[in-house]
């Protein structure tokens, strides 16, 4: 599905989850249609601003399956910063950002995009601080890999953790708050805010 509630095109979206979701209620930080993951669902405007469009940037976490092995030295390059081609054609070269091989996430269902257990592939545990359109997928390419699977596992403490695809949670706004390490929020949301947090799958389609 894709993370919004109206489409014009043939798509799965939000609403055909299993929840009363009230009016107003918009996706934070969208996923595009082929990732998959953790993703903030309110009816306050303004966690957009707090979240990605304060002073202090905030973390988000991916896990990211790529095809063929990852040497040591692609690591390194992508930890330091890797061009990309973004809006305009031109080159931006990625701010650096915390980059680790790992193994399989145990909590993940099986998808069809993700490279087989036979066929050579990596996974990648990829933390960034700024987020430029498409930029996980952009910068495995850049070195050489093809993006099999993505998934945003973490916003700082906000974790996916085992809830599962079309899985929502709903959490307390002190909580929530806590866990994203935004502090400013009480002078910004009113006590009326609904904030639930979804795991979504976005299957190709």
């Amino acid at each position: 599905m894709v993370s919004q509630f109206v489409s014009t095109d043939d798509v799965r979206l939000l609403g055909a989850l299993d929840f009363e979701f009230p009016e107003g209620t918009h996706a934070v930080g969208r996923l595009d249609s082929h990732s998959e993951g953790l993703l903030i669902l309110t009816t306050n405007k303004k966690v957009t601003n707090l979240l990605f469009q304060g002073e202090v940037p905030h973390k988000r976490t991916y896990w990211v399956n790529v095809g063929h092995i990852v040497s040591t030295e692609t690591v390194e390059l992508l930890r330091t910063g890797i061009p990309i081609r973004v809006k305009g054609g031109v080159y931006y070269t990625t701010a650096p950002c915390q980059v680790e091989i790992i193994d399989r996430p145990p909590i993940l269902s099986t998808h069809q995009n993700e490279a087989q257990p036979d066929v050579p592939n990596t996974w990648l545990n990829i933390t960034l601080t700024e987020g430029k359109f498409h930029q996980v997928r952009k910068m495995v390419r850049e070195a050489n890999h093809r993006c099999r699977r993505l998934i945003r596992a973490s916003i700082e403490d906000l974790e996916l953790g085992d809830l599962p695809p079309g899985g929502i949670k709903e959490i307390e706004e002190a909580e929530f708050f806590r866990l994203l390490k935004i502090e400013n929020w009480k002078s910004s949301i009113s006590s009326d805010d609904f904030l639930v947090e979804p795991s979504i799958e976005n299957p190709a389609y």
